[in-house]
Order: C-alpha cells, then sequence, then structure tokens
C-alpha cells in the first residue's frame, strides 16, 4: 500500500488544530459571559472575540507559506488575542492552538521564541486568575507549550523525512524506466540486427552468387547464365518485400497471410547445386508468431553457412513437436568443422545470432560436426502447456 503524502497528515494537524482554537474560544466566551454578566468590558470582548474568529478564518486562505500577508495576519491574530487576555484572562487556553499556527507559519527559531512568549503571557494571565499561588498554573502552561512544539516539530520531521523518501522513489523510478528504456533500445538494436544478417544479407550474398556464376558462364553458356539472373532476381524482390517488412516490423514474408512454418521451411532454398529437404515429426500445434519467426530465422542462417562454408550437396530440415518443445534439425553432408567458423564478412553474426534466438525464448542450440561426415544444427524451443 502505498504511504499518504506528508500534506495529509499536515491537513489532519491543522483541521484539529483549528477545531481546537473555535472550541476554546467558544467556552471563553460562555466562561466569561457566566461569571462577568453586565460588565462594561462585556462589548470589548464579544467584539474582539467576534474579531479574532474572523481573522482566524481568513488564514487558511492565506495558505501556509510565510509571506509578508500571512505574517501580518499572524500578527493580527496574536495582538488581537493578547488584548482580549488582558481583558479576560480566561482566554488564555486559546493560546495552544495559536502554537500550532505560529510553528505552521514562522521558521522553527522564530515560532519557538513566539511560542514561548505566549506561554509567559499565558502564565502570567492565569495568575491573575488565581487568589494564591498555584503550581498547576505555573507549570502546566509551559509543559503544555513544550508537549505542543515537540509533537510539531516531530511531525514535520517525519513529513520532510517521507518527502525525501518519495522524491527518492520517483528519482529512482525515472533512472529505472531510463534504464529499461535503454534495454529495450538495445534488444530492439540487436534484434534488427540479427534480423538484416539473416535476411537482407543473405539475400545480397545469394545473388553475388549467382551473379558471378552468370557472369563466368555468359559466353560459354548463356542459358544457363540467363536462369543464374533470373533466380538472382527472385531473390531481389523477395529480399525488397523482406526489407519493406522488416521497416514495419512485421513478420518474415513467408509467415504473411497466415502462412504456417512448415510450408515455409518446406520453400527454403539453399542456392544453386544444394538439394534440401524438408520432413516434418509430431502433430503440428500452433506456435507463437515469435517462435515461428524465430525458427525460421534459424533455418535460414543456418542454410546460408550451408552454401558459403559446407561444401554440402544435400541439407535437411526437420521440424518436430514433441509436445513439450518444439525441434528444428538442419543437416548437411558438407566437409564439417572442428571449431565453428565466422561468415564470409569475417564478423561471425551467424551462429551468434542463433544462440540469441534461441536464447531469448529459452531455449538451446547445439551443433555437432564431424570434420567429412557434415553438421547437425540443432535448435530446441520449449513450449507452454496448453491449457
Amino acid at each position: 500500500m502505498t504511504p499518504a503524502p506528508p500534506r495529509d497528515d499536515t491537513r489532519t494537524l491543522a483541521t484539529v488544530a483549528h477545531t481546537a482554537f473555535f472550541l476554546l474560544l467558544g467556552a471563553s466566551v460562555a466562561r466569561f459571559l457566566l461569571r462577568h454578566p453586565g460588565e462594561p468590558r462585556t462589548p470589548w470582548v464579544i467584539a474582539l472575540s467576534v474579531t479574532l474568529a474572523l481573522l482566524y478564518v481568513l488564514g487558511p486562505v492565506l495558505g501556509a507559506a510565510p509571506t509578508r500577508r500571512r505574517l501580518l495576519w499572524l500578527g493580527l491574530v496574536v495582538t488581537t488575542w493578547v488584548v482580549l487576555v488582558v481583558l479576560a484572562p480566561s482566554f488564555a487556553w486559546c493560546a495552544v492552538p495559536l502554537f500550532f499556527t505560529s510553528l505552521r507559519t514562522l521558521p522553527p527559531r522564530a515560532a519557538i521564541v513566539l511560542v514561548a512568549l505566549l506561554t509567559a503571557f499565558v502564565v502570567t494571565a492565569q495568575m491573575q486568575l488565581s487568589k494564591s499561588f498555584d503550581p498547576n498554573l505555573l507549570l502546566a502552561p509551559p509543559a503544555v507549550a513544550a508537549l505542543a512544539t515537540a509533537v510539531f516539530v516531530h511531525m514535520e520531521r517525519q513529513a520532510r523525512a517521507q518527502r525525501a523518501l518519495i522524491d527518492d522513489l520517483i528519482r529512482t523510478r525515472r533512472e529505472l524506466a531510463a534504464t529499461e528504456r535503454r534495454e529495450g533500445t538495445l534488444a530492439e538494436r540487436q534484434r534488427l540486427s540479427m534480423e538484416i544478417h539473416d535476411t537482407l544479407a543473405q539475400n545480397l550474398s545469394s545473388q553475388q552468387m549467382l551473379l558471378q556464376a552468370a557472369d563466368r558462364t555468359w559466353d560459354t553458356d548463356p542459358a544457363t547464365a540467363r536462369a543464374h539472373v533470373r533466380t538472382a532476381t527472385g531473390i531481389a524482390a523477395h529480399g525488397l518485400a523482406e526489407a519493406r517488412r522488416l521497416v514495419h516490423d512485421l513478420a518474415p514474408s513467408e509467415l504473411a497471410d497466415g502462412a504456417g512454418l512448415a510450408d515455409a521451411l518446406r520453400a527454403l532454398d539453399a542456392g544453386p547445386g544444394i538439394e534440401v529437404r524438408f520432413h516434418l515429426e509430431g502433430a503440428p500445434t500452433p506456435l507463437p508468431d515469435r517462435v515461428q519467426s524465430a525458427l525460421l530465422r534459424i533455418a535460414q542462417g543456418a542454410l546460408a553457412n550451408v552454401r558459403e562454408h559446407s561444401g554440402a550437396r544435400t541439407a535437411a530440415l526437420t521440424l518436430s513437436f514433441l509436445g513439450d518443445q518444439v525441434v528444428l534439425d538442419i543437416a548437411d553432408d558438407g566437409h564439417g568443422f572442428t571449431e565453428p567458423r565466422t561468415d564470409a564478412d569475417g564478423r561471425g553474426h551467424g551462429l551468434p545470432a542463433m544462440r540469441a534466438r534461441v536464447r531469448q525464448l529459452g531455449g538451446t542450440l547445439t551443433i555437432e560436426s564431424t570434420p567429412g561426415e557434415g553438421t547437425v544444427l540443432s535448435a530446441a524451443i520449449p513450449l507452454e502447456p496448453a491449457p
């Protein structure tokens, strides 16, 4: 539960002080009229009581900030009350709410000095009412003043501590939000870099290989060269569609229009001279879009590595639904390797990008390769249990 703002506590204390002031003022007026009926000073006491009440009502309108108008108001209230106490010492107990008013209006040191002066004046007024020396009249007002001051100072310190705590929480929340935005930006940049590598870069690489092959055979085998050019044109069109969808942050074009992952994998091509076979095992279940997109990108990246590095003639894609997980295996009959190779550009984005995709989905990526016997890449992603 969120703690109540410090202003609520201050407002409650002010309401209690205002209520107490008017109750004490009314009781003092009633006491004076009962004890001193028909005296010449009665009209003055009643007029000053009404004036003091009206002045006190203006206090909340002026606010609690120590402005000039607020200080002038406090001076008028105290002066009116002092004159009233001189005429009728029984009004001295109205000083208790004035203690809180002074503490709320003045700086701490000035407020304590004023409270001390008011307390001394109350003691003097009470001693005038007593016919003999009474220790309670001498000690009670300072005790009440000290208690009121201590309570107010303690609440003010708590209010300042709460305000500081709230400010720290707000600042921490802003810093956390800024950190989350930075992390989100970095994650989005990584995702986009993987998308570009697995789509646009691979398409451009395929086009380059096809155009180079067409250039070599243009004079000796024009038909084959034209076929390479047509294939490169198709890949360029596919890359253009992929770039447009990437800009709009949509799903891969192979998965557009409701196409399933199996159909998209079945349509993949590793380039000229490499036969790609697809196998589906298990009963297909609906997959989240991000899982389908990740597996498709992994397959595209793996086939790009097969084309560029393995020297393979065939590649097999196997999509297996195993109940609690989905597994994609990409196997080739190439020359294999003992250490993971980098991509053709020398920066090695392929395998790290695949590992990052699988890791984001809580899965695992394993690679098994033996020189001369090909390579098997396996991506396993857990699935949430069906409700």
